[in-house]
């Protein structure tokens, strides 16, 4: 049986700042989904990480249908007006087209998609970020799909061993959507050259080689700062992976994430900051909105899934937030100077970058 999973996700409003929104505002996303649901959808999920609002959907209709991106949609302009009325802060921030054009790409809300033909055991794990780019997703998948210190299944288990095809977009050309295929691990030079520049290259998808049209991972791609021309907020990634079998195992994947590694995001979208796993349905941090990932995990049968498991929640996981926490501190303690603040060209706040443009005209020979 052919399934899609759609997961679009999208900021509408919090509440006291960026932290959470506000049961009000959750429930009317979830009212017109469980409405709009019956003659659509087999199942869904609607939760939420910091300040975004995230639907997951299994339907049929594969991906980009206009119809599921629709439903979407309309949820978060509903959602949207409720956040105006309670006064919520940043309301419709992730909205940045005033109708809908037949697909949400390239309007705002993070979307990942992946369509498969179901196995008898159909594991799927769901990771949704806040305050944090894309290219945060770049280097756990590569851990877990390319290095065997990291996945020890690409030595043990011979559905794996062949490798996997990463295909990686260069967000400078979203609307001309250049990618490029590279297989690991013969080309695993050139996929760490990329994918160490999480600013501009991005993980779009990774396939199995073993089986080529099994598609083990999708990445949302979007870059709001270059959809609205202006900086209106971090870009906040999600991702869909398939697990076990013939593809890294639960364990693999997750422990991917023990690293807590520097990404671009924080407060004003400005700071590096580690990658702090957290339970499900976290508000976002008050230290400086430290940029956070969730994850669960799913079974699949026909369509219906099952009830979630909280990756993240589990003894271990208190040890490596304590340690993100500790890395956060170090860097923040840095201050303005780089590479606790990203560099010049990456600021998405312009007030540095105007003032060094004043400064530029005193400066004498």
């Amino acid at each position: 049986m052919k399934i899609t999973l759609s997961l679009i996700k999208a900021d509408i409003g919090s509440v006291g700042g960026h932290t959470k929104p506000s049961e009000k505002l959750l429930n009317t996303v979830l009212n017109h989904v469980r409405q709009k649901s019956k003659q659509l959808l087999i199942d869904y999920k609607v939760f939420y990480t910091g300040d975004d609002i995230a639907i997951l959907m299994s339907h049929k209709h594969g991906v980009e249908n206009k119809r599921i991106h629709k439903l979407a949609w309309d949820a978060f302009i509903l959602g949207t007006k409720v956040a105006k009325s309670q006064g919520l802060y940043g309301a419709g921030q992730d909205i940045l087209k005033d109708s809908f054009s037949g697909n949400v790409k390239g309007m705002g809300p993070a979307v990942a998609e992946i369509e498969f033909k179901e196995r008898e055991n159909e594991t799927i794990l769901v990771f949704t970020m806040d305050k944090t780019e894309p290219g945060a997703f770049n280097l756990p998948f590569y851990f877990a799909f390319a290095d065997p210190m990291w996945c020890p299944g690409l030595m043990l288990a011979p559905p794996i061993m062949k490798g996997f095809t990463y295909e990686i977009i260069d967000t400078e050309y979203l609307k001309s959507e250049k990618t490029i295929r590279l297989n690991a691990p013969e080309d695993l030079y050139d996929i760490a050259c990329l994918l160490r520049e999480t600013r501009r290259y991005v993980i779009k998808s990774i396939w199995s080689r073993e089986y080529p049209t099994e598609q083990a991972v999708a990445v949302s791609i979007t870059r709001l700062k270059h959809i609205a021309g202006r900086y209106v907020g971090k870009d906040d990634p999600v991702a869909i992976v398939r697990a076990q079998k013939i593809f890294p195992a639960t364990e693999e994947v997750g422990g991917c994430f023990r690293l807590a590694h520097y990404v671009g995001g924080d407060t004003r979208g400005s700071h590096n900051q580690p990658l702090m796993p957290v339970k499900f349905k976290s508000p976002a941090s008050v230290h400086y909105c430290i940029p956070i990932v969730q994850g669960m995990g799913i079974s699949i049968k026909n369509g219906v899934m099952t009830e979630h498991v909280d990756l993240f929640d589990e003894p271990f996981w208190d040890y490596v937030r304590e340690r993100a926490s500790i890395k956060s501190i170090m860097m923040r303690d840095q201050g303005f100077v780089e590479p606790s603040m990203v560099p010049r060209d990456e600021l998405e706040y312009g007030g540095i970058v105007e003032r060094l443009a004043k400064l530029e005209k005193k400066f004498k020979k």
